[in-house]
């Protein structure tokens, strides 16, 4: 069976509501209770890197994924999706919704690891960040090349933290081919039927089970992998960090 079209598996889940994170908001509102006001402001402008101590991203990267996990073994994204169980005309809306909370995780997490502003001059996720969501997401499933392209990217922004530079590196050549391979290895991983044996069996929440089977146990190998890969890069990987910063 053909796989599913993973880009438009991915332009459907960015029309859900929960995908788009504005960085600002959420590092003030979960960096409050730990973050003087000078500090944050510095965080604002220059990432977590240097600022914030690792147990408190630690702690703060665990909640916002038990959230994520909640939301996506429920069923009441669904109700905000654009169209309805039709959007999209051929994605099932529980792929949809799935693939919009990875997302909205992913941008979560790369905020509170110190990366840039991802989302459009409008405030939407743009173009590139759909393709960096790719990647990302190809991580969390273990394709080939997701991981080291976006280590690759570290390299091109590590001078300073704005979202002109990471746009101007996702609009590489190579990049796009990254993206592409991904796409293509994971739309045959998403024929309907083949996603379905996936997930092995469906678990009943909120009083209904989620339909094709999205559960807890597909979510969380994923939550753990971005989060493995991310901690190795908070530890390993030279990126940009306030002027007089100190390592945490």
């Amino acid at each position: 069976m053909a796989g599913l079209n993973f880009n438009k598996v991915i332009k459907a889940a960015m029309r859900l509501p929960v995908v788009t994170v504005e960085r600002e908001p959420f590092l003030r509102k979960e960096l409050a209770p730990y973050l003087d006001r000078d500090t944050m402001d510095k965080v604002i402008a220059y990432g977590t890197r240097g600022l914030v101590d690792k147990k408190i991203i630690d702690q703060i990267a665990s909640g916002c994924i038990r959230y994520q996990t909640t939301a996506v073994c429920s069923v009441s994204a669904l109700a905000g999706l654009p169209g309805g169980w039709a959007m999209a005309g051929t994605i099932p809306a529980d792929v949809a919704q799935f693939y919009g909370n990875a997302i909205a995780l992913v941008e979560k997490m790369l905020y509170l690891y110190g990366w840039p502003d991802m989302s459009g001059e409008d405030g939407q996720v743009s173009d590139q960040t759909a393709q960096l969501m790719i990647l990302w997401i190809g991580v969390m499933m273990g394709a080939q090349g997701a991981q080291a392209a976006v280590r690759s990217l570290l390299d091109v922004i590590r001078a300073q933290v704005e979202r002109k530079v990471l746009e101007a590196a996702l609009n590489k050549t190579w990049v796009y081919g990254v993206v592409q391979q991904i796409c293509k290895w994971i739309g045959v991983k998403l024929s309907e039927e083949g996603f379905a044996k996936a997930v092995g069996k469906v678990i009943p929440l909120v009083g209904a089970p989620i339909s094709a089977g999205i559960t807890y146990f597909t979510f969380t190998p994923m939550c753990k992998k971005l989060k493995k890969e991310l901690d190795f890069q908070w530890e390993n990987l030279k990126f940009p960090e306030a002027p007089g910063s100190q390592k945490r």
